[in-house]
C-alpha cells in the first residue's frame, strides 16, 4: 500500500493509542444510530470477528482514510476518536435484500460515523465501503452488506441516497462482479493525485 499524506497525524499516536482488533470497546466506538435501530447489533467477539474480516477487505480494496493515513477499519480502535467509526447489525428477517440468493444468508447494516459533521472523505469512504464488502462478498456471511453515513453529517441525506442507489442496482441485475468492475481503489485515487491537492476528496 503506497504512503498516504498524514495532515492530522501526531507522532505520538502509538500502539497505546489504538485498540487491538479482537476487542470489543464500546466506550471507543459510536452508539448505534437510526440506520440500526430494530436491528441486531452485532456486539462482543461478533463485532470484532466482522471488524477483523472488514480490515482484510478495506485493505484489498485500499479503503483508507486519506486524513489518517490509515485502513479505514483502523479508525474503530483509535481512541482519539471514540465517538467515529464503524457499527454493525443483522437486519431483520423481513428486510429487502437486493440480489438475495436464497441461500439462507443475511443482511448486514453497517453504519459509519465520522470525526466531523463536515468529514468530506463520508461520501468516498461510505460508497468505497459499500463496494469492498459486496463485491468481496465471499469474505463474509452476508448475501447484502447496506451502508449508510449517520444522520450527524451535513450531506448524510445526499450520500444515503446514493447508496440506496447503488443496492438498487444490485437488485437491477447488477451483481458482485459489476461492483467490483465499478470500485474505485481509494488508494490509486491518493497516488495518482497531485502533491498540490493531497486530500482529493
Amino acid at each position: 500500500m503506497p504512503g498516504f499524506p498524514r495532515p492530522f497525524s501526531t507522532d505520538d499516536a502509538d500502539d497505546e493509542t489504538f485498540d487491538d482488533y479482537d476487542e470489543f470497546r464500546p466506550d471507543h466506538l459510536p452508539d448505534p444510530g437510526p440506520f440500526l435501530a430494530e436491528a441486531d447489533v452485532l456486539t462482543g467477539d461478533d463485532h470484532a470477528d466482522f471488524h477483523q474480516r472488514t480490515r482484510d477487505i478495506f485493505e484489498e480494496r485500499g479503503v483508507y482514510d486519506a486524513t489518517f493515513g490509515y485502513n479505514l477499519a483502523r479508525l474503530n480502535l483509535d481512541s482519539r476518536h471514540p465517538d467515529a467509526g464503524w457499527r454493525y447489525a443483522v437486519a431483520p428477517d423481513d428486510a429487502p435484500a437486493s440480489g438475495e440468493s436464497g441461500d439462507g444468508k443475511g443482511v448486514l447494516l453497517a453504519e459509519f460515523t465520522p470525526t466531523t459533521e463536515f468529514c468530506p472523505q463520508s461520501d468516498s469512504l461510505t460508497v468505497g465501503a459499500f463496494r469492498a464488502w459486496n463485491g468481496l462478498s465471499d469474505r463474509h456471511e452476508y448475501v447484502l452488506v447496506r451502508v449508510a453515513v449517520s444522520p450527524m453529517h451535513h450531506q448524510s441525506t445526499e450520500i444515503n441516497e446514493k447508496l440506496r442507489g447503488l443496492e438498487g442496482s444490485l437488485g437491477d441485475g447488477g451483481d458482485n462482479i459489476e461492483i467490483e468492475e465499478r470500485s474505485t481503489d481509494v488508494a490509486e485515487e491518493l497516488k495518482d493525485s497531485s502533491d498540490d491537492d493531497p486530500l482529493p476528496f
